[in-house]
């Protein structure tokens, strides 16, 4: 039998009281790690996450935020993996409160990256956002700047042995960051379900799916990559029709009285998404499941090269892409409402 990758490490996860930091400390948890610390600054999440996960002496529930650099190096020493899912993740919140999310966004990562190389870690994988891709939101903007800092530390880093790389999704099924929550309460609640544009398009990835890619990724890294995930996309009004079947069918209402409105776009959204720019994918590679960017930086030294692979590369967006069936959508949603995941939304 193959030993995991993750066998005997000693990892840390910032926002892992979070819908994709929980479900990565869930699967870390089968791959026989060491020990796994939960960095987050959320007391009663983590109180509940305790509750679900019970007695697992590898866990360590540390309380802290990504903004407090002294925190941050105490929770690195001894660490070999950090995932550093730790944001701010809602659109019209970081437009409205800019700077709060630039200090947690951008001087967190920052934060992060330096605790890494004072505690000399392996590796630090940052969890990003399709929203980095040609941003048009403080939320994408903040991210975008903290991909930028992960791929540029690889060039300042001097002698650590510390790897950085990221990986960008777009929308995960049921996380807190997305509107399928939002959603499913509006139905539970007998309508209505607000919706910006029916004709808006988005990449979705279950959460399991989600982190089983990023753990590829972590393993992959060499310097400084973007592992740009390849998604499905859904059409929002095809998703909020289905989400309405399927819900309601199971609360006992008649989803025939469940109305919709359409709200319109809110500051910093997009009818459609991108995961990767052109730009981007001049220094792609693609794989079944993922592009890989290479970082086009070079440090001191090092040969200029032209690593550039696509010449016509193209713009990965959700725009122009085949769209889910109202059937295929449907097989999404209803795993996720029987998962764990759902069960939790009320948490």
């Amino acid at each position: 039998m193959k030993t995991s990758y993750f066998h005997g490490k000693r990892i840390l996860v910032t926002g892992a009281t979070g819908s994709i930091g929980s479900e990565i400390v869930a699967q870390l948890l089968a791959d026989g790690p060491a020990v796994v610390r939960l960095f987050s600054r959320d007391e009663h999440k983590q109180f509940q996450m305790q509750h679900r996960t019970g007695e697992d002496a590898r866990l360590r529930y540390l309380l802290g935020d990504v903004r407090d650099l002294p925190r941050l190096t105490s929770a690195f020493e001894g660490i070999d993996l950090v995932f550093h899912c730790a944001a701010y993740k809602h659109v019209p919140f970081c437009e409205y409160n800019s700077f709060e999310a630039v200090k947690t966004n951008v001087v967190g990562t920052q934060n992060v990256i330096e605790a890494a190389l004072h505690q000399n870690v392996e590796r630090v994988l940052l969890v990003s956002t399709d929203k980095a891709a040609s941003p048009g939101s403080v939320m994408g903007a903040t991210k975008l700047l903290a991909e930028k800092l992960v791929t540029s530390a690889m060039q300042s880093k001097g002698n650590h042995r510390t790897l950085f790389s990221s990986v960008r999704f777009g929308n995960v099924i049921g996380s807190r960051g997305s509107v399928i929550p939002t959603f499913i309460s509006q139905i539970r609640a007998g309508g209505p379900v607000t919706i910006t544009d029916p004709e808006m398009t988005r990449f979705f990835l279950s959460i399991p799916k989600a982190v089983d890619l990023t753990f590829r990724a972590m393993q992959q890294m060499q310097n400084g990559e973007l592992f740009i995930l390849k998604m499905p996309v859904m059409r929002l009004g095809d998703l909020v029709d289905v989400l309405i079947e399927e819900v309601a069918k199971r609360e006992g209402i008649d989803p025939k009285k469940i109305q919709k409105r359409v709200t319109g776009s809110r500051p910093g959204e997009r009818m459609h998404e991108s995961l990767m720019t052109r730009e981007e994918g001049l220094y792609a590679t693609e794989t079944d499941d993922m592009f890989i960017v290479q970082s086009p930086l070079r440090g001191p030294g090092e040969p200029e090269a032209d690593l550039r692979t696509n010449a016509d590369a193209r713009e990965y967006s959700s725009q122009g892409q085949k769209v889910l069936s109202p059937n295929e959508i449907r097989t999404l949603i209803c795993a996720f409402l029987e998962s764990s995941s759902a069960v939790n939304l009320n948490a």
